[in-house]
């Protein structure tokens, strides 16, 4: 079977996928041999590069050429390519957000703070017994 003879409903799930592809690449990765990022970082805050940075505006867009490949009338291709875009952005919220790495800031000490475990010094622990023969640790701060 032919493209040709794929139903509307076919061209029209491909469309979407392929408009989810292609916007993902242009705003949330870097591409190729980081082209993509590069292109990104030289169109900056122009109107291009702001709607590049956002997947709702650069779905838009692309899904305009995908939705030739839906239909070529005219009421048809505007129908079909807001659905392009809308079914990429419904894909693109049950994506899960990017793990992002960052680096710690120093504190006023020089050494790390991770954000996440006390500073404070403790000085020993407290071991005791209750009537069931379970242990307690108490933790003794100064």
């Amino acid at each position: 079977m032919q493209l040709n003879e794929c139903g509307v409903w076919i061209r029209l799930v491909l469309a979407v996928l392929a408009t989810w592809r292609v916007t993902h690449l242009l705003s949330r990765e870097d591409g190729p041999a980081d082209i993509i990022v590069r292109i990104r970082r030289r169109l900056g805050g122009s109107v291009i590069g702001r709607a590049m940075d956002c997947f709702q505006c650069a779905s838009l867009w692309v899904a305009a050429s995908f939705a030739l490949f839906v239909s070529d009338r005219p009421v048809e291709w505007f129908i079909s390519w807001l659905a392009a875009s809308g079914g990429a952005c419904l894909l693109e919220r049950l994506t899960p957000e990017p793990v992002m790495i960052e680096r710690l800031p120093e504190n006023s000490q020089g050494g790390f703070d991770d954000g996440m475990l006390r500073t404070e010094t403790r000085t020993g622990v407290e071991r005791t017994e209750d009537r069931e023969d379970r242990i307690q640790l108490t933790t003794i701060r100064n």
